[in-house]
C-alpha cells in the first residue's frame, strides 16, 4: 500500500512479469481523498507485447496512513478519451 500520493501506481506484476505498465500519471487532487489519472498499457499474454494506450481515473482514500482505491473509471480507447475531452472542453467553455 502507498503512504503518499506520489507512490500510487497502476503498474502490476505477476511474479516477476509486468502485466500493466504505467506510462504517465497526473495527480488531480491530494489529501484524505486523492484523484489520479493514469495512462497505461496491458500486456498481451499471447504476443508478449504491450497493447494500445488505455486511461483510467481512480479515487483513493487515505486511512491509517495508507491509500486504498475506492473507485475507478476506465477509458478503454483513444476514441472514448477524445469524446470525454470534447465534452469537458465544451462544458468548461460555456
Amino acid at each position: 500500500m502507498a503512504e503518499t500520493v506520489d507512490e500510487l501506481t497502476v503498474e502490476y506484476l505477476e511474479g516477476e512479469e509486468m502485466t500493466v505498465k504505467e506510462l504517465d500519471k497526473v495527480i488531480l487532487t491530494k489529501g484524505a481523498w486523492a484523484t489520479l489519472m493514469f495512462r497505461y498499457q496491458d500486456l498481451d499474454h499471447k504476443t508478449g507485447e504491450f497493447g494500445p494506450d488505455k486511461y483510467t481515473i481512480r479515487r483513493y482514500q487515505k486511512r491509517n496512513g495508507e491509500y486504498s482505491q475506492r473507485s475507478k473509471f476506465n477509458i478503454s480507447s483513444k476514441d472514448q478519451a477524445k469524446s470525454v475531452i470534447d465534452a469537458l472542453t465544451k462544458w468548461t467553455n460555456e
